[in-house]
């Protein structure tokens, strides 16, 4: 028989308090500070893992701003993300040199090994996926980017080994 493991809410309360708290000081360190939203977002975003409208509406209403431009700025810029992401995010290239080269079987391969489809997070937020129209290595096409570091020539038999490197 498996043992349920129960989960305990006030746990993840507290955590949730010390994460606003924290995005709480960012706001107050850039409050007066012209031209810093951007600034503001990507550091709510380191901390909170993501950007959801929660966070949304504690920036802009620390900042004195509108709901709406704080949203029209993560909605606008592709680095900012209002869904739960990945421990690391896989990133297929899909310019000219990398598409032709077989760029789109990568893509349809790792959609079937991560049974989720291009934009999507696993369900053990292991990996988000994402496509990039060109990651600037072109001569090494079809590439892909796993983090910061780049696979170059790869094929999908290479991807379940390129993988499990990340794999917990």
């Amino acid at each position: 028989m498996k043992e349920e493991k129960s989960i305990c809410c006030c746990c993840e309360e507290e955590n949730q308090a010390e994460l606003i708290a924290k995005i709480n000081e960012v706001i107050e360190h850039y409050k007066n500070k012209e031209g810093s939203l951007i600034q503001v977002l990507h550091q709510a975003q380191n901390i909170y893992g993501y950007l959801p409208l929660e966070v949304q509406k504690l920036v802009a209403d620390g900042l004195g701003k509108p709901v709406s431009e704080v949203s029209g700025v993560v909605s606008f810029y592709s680095f900012f993300s209002t869904q739960p992401r990945g421990k690391h995010t896989i990133r297929v290239c899909l310019g000219t040199a990398c598409y032709v080269r077989g760029g789109k079987k990568l893509v349809d391969r790792l959609c079937d090994i991560l049974d989720i489809k291009v934009g999507d997070t696993t369900a053990d937020r292991q990996f988000t996926f994402e496509v990039a129209r060109c990651i600037g290595a072109c001569g090494l096409a079809p590439a892909m980017m796993i983090d910061d570091v780049v696979y170059k020539q790869v094929n999908p038999d290479k991807l379940n080994a390129i993988l499990a490197k990340y794999k917990d």
